[in-house]
């Protein structure tokens, strides 16, 4: 493969020095680390039926296939025959690389030439990780290495708003190099919240982080990054932020609109799905990634005790399908003791309209919030596709979800996939809940707007569902537009039929997801280092809903 080329934020063209050989480790150091993985054996096919395929991924998070490489140097068939965009798609991710003191260190978020940057020409932690992915399948891990390190350097950052300092553990938004051309050097500028709008502190950067840091290990074999005393510091300080004890009576997170990728005013405040699942998934990895010295066993243990909290407390009270949805309709009120059915008093008449249609006979979601007398009945793609990732869905509510997805596909995919939530708020509820946020209006941007990066989650959930077909039509419409439009940041409109008002062209993430989910169908041998399997012990005796076992 050529050397890498890719724009600095001094706006010079540096050659990235290709990847490392991919470290060998025996297996006593591999089981240690990673639990019990298992070999699975992957036979190439010429198609991906639904049967053989989920033969193949029993145990998926055994899947381990160091140093593969799946990008446009090595084309693969397997019935799904190379698409002549991925090589324009490869070019355009490494055009967005930036480099720090001749080292690339992430991706910058878009790279519009016809519109201010504003903060768009910022690597952050979110929108970098489908881009690491892509690296990582394509056998090129220093690129997600440096990223990690240089990001846990700026957590050690002092962070402050007004006067007031934030926690030790918070991991940046983002972060900007910037270039002094008289002295030519190089510092790196990170964001913490301080300046972002509404001024609100990254809660899912943390998680991500962590996510990414299992990724690099579980692809590369390398267990030396993870288990550097300053990244086992870094894990454990994000770890206290979020395991820390206080008034709260759920083990969910309690946390401010715009914490997460929906960054403004939506409603989402409370406990938003999106965070939870990534504070599972967070969880998780961490268990496998930390050291079993004093430290990391009394985090073990604590880890332990809040995911059997959490999974119980999400696998049941935000779980809805149609035998739910029927028994809030018939909710009492006003209930006290222990024998409550309406444990949050959620009020009958709050149930909106369209859930009665949205919701099939056959599927469920996991819902957007769960507080005191609310829910927040809007489907979230993102949250629900990363509690298939982490196994916070058990495998019936993991099949329920890609049900729904197929039953509401229209609504969901329809054409350029994926929504981000549905519905969109209109109106009088948008007026109340945005603010009148001009750029959130009725099915745009994060108020119902259509994401193409969403596509690499679709694709992982729907291999490890043993729905692969799903993932391979949803890329098929992506294809249809995401070239000629320059990939879009976003799309507008019920079904993403127009491109954004407000989108940025090649926008980072939008390409690096498009190829993770293309390479992902390739190779899905490659999906266990983003999949954990369920825990078995963390299943609960689910007696009030189960329609998705019919």
């Amino acid at each position: 493969m050529a050397p890498a080329t890719g724009l600095s934020q001094n706006g010079h063209v540096k050659d990235a020095e290709p990847g490392p050989s991919v470290l060998e480790i025996d297996a006593a150091d591999w089981s240690r680390l990673l639990e019990k993985p298992r070999t699975v054996n992957i036979e190439r096919k010429r198609s991906f039926d639904e049967r053989s395929f989920s033969e193949m991924f029993d145990h998926v998070d055994g899947v381990y296939s160091p140093g593969m490489r799946s990008g446009i140097s090595t084309p693969r068939s397997n019935g799904f025959e190379p698409h002549p965009i991925v090589s324009e798609a490869w070019k355009a991710l490494r055009r967005s690389l930036v480099y720090f003191r001749g080292q690339p260190v992430g991706t910058i978020a878009a790279l519009d030439i016809s519109v201010e940057a504003l903060n768009y020409d910022q690597v952050f932690v979110r929108d970098f990780v489908p881009s690491a992915l892509a690296f990582l399948i394509n056998g090129e891990s220093e690129i997600v290495k440096n990223f990690i390190l240089k990001t846990l350097r700026l957590q050690s950052w002092e962070k402050k708003v007004d006067q007031f300092s934030m926690g030790e553990g918070v991991m940046p938004a983002s972060f900007k190099v910037l270039h002094n051309p008289v002295r030519n050097s190089e510092t790196l500028i990170a964001d913490f919240g301080e300046t972002a709008i509404g001024r609100v502190a990254p809660v899912d950067s943390g998680f991500w982080w962590i996510v990414l840091l299992r990724a690099y290990t579980k692809s590369t074999g390398d267990t030396s990054l993870a288990d550097l005393p300053e990244i086992q510091r870094g894990m454990r300080l994000i770890l206290t932020l979020c395991l820390s004890e206080g008034f709260d009576t759920f083990p969910t997170l309690l946390c401010a609109d715009g914490c997460c990728m929906i960054d403004r005013r939506m409603g989402v405040y409370g406990y938003p799905i999106e965070i939870q699942a990534l504070f599972f998934m967070a969880l998780r990895c961490a268990l496998q990634l930390l050291k079993h010295d004093n430290e990391g066993k009394d985090f073990a243990d604590r880890i332990v005790k809040r995911l059997h909290a959490l999974s119980f407390h999400m696998r049941s009270y935000f779980w809805l399908d149609i035998k739910q949805l029927n028994d809030i309709y018939r909710y009492k009120t006003e209930e006290y003791s222990h024998t409550a059915v309406n444990k949050f008093n959620v009020m009958p008449d709050s149930l909106p309209d369209w859930v009665f249609d949205f919701m099939p006979s056959r599927g469920g979601y996991f819902i957007g919030n769960v507080s005191p007398a609310r829910m927040d009945f809007r489907w979230f793609c993102l949250g629900n596709c990363v509690a298939i990732l982490s196994s916070l869905a058990t495998p019936e509510q993991a099949s329920a979800i890609m049900d729904l997805i197929e039953a509401r596909w229209q609504e969901l995919i329809g054409e350029m996939p994926l929504k981000i939530c549905y519905p969109a708020m209109e109106s009088h509820e948008w007026r109340i809940v945005t603010g009148c946020d001009p750029k959130n209006t009725s099915w745009s941007y994060h108020n119902g707007g259509s994401w193409p990066v969403l596509l690499w989650l679709l694709t992982a959930a729907s291999i490890k569902t043993g729905r692969p077909q799903l993932a391979r039509r949803a890329i098929e419409v992506a294809e249809v537009r995401l070239l000629k439009d320059h990939w879009p940041e976003y799309y507008d409109g019920k079904r993403g039929r127009f491109m954004g008002k407000q989108a940025r062209k090649f926008q980072t993430w939008s390409i690096a997801g498009y190829l993770v989910a293309r390479l992902m169908l390739e190779d899905p041998s490659h999906l266990g280092m983003i999949s954990l399997e369920e825990d078995k012990q963390m299943k609960p005796h689910m007696k009030r809903s189960s329609s998705w076992m019919c």
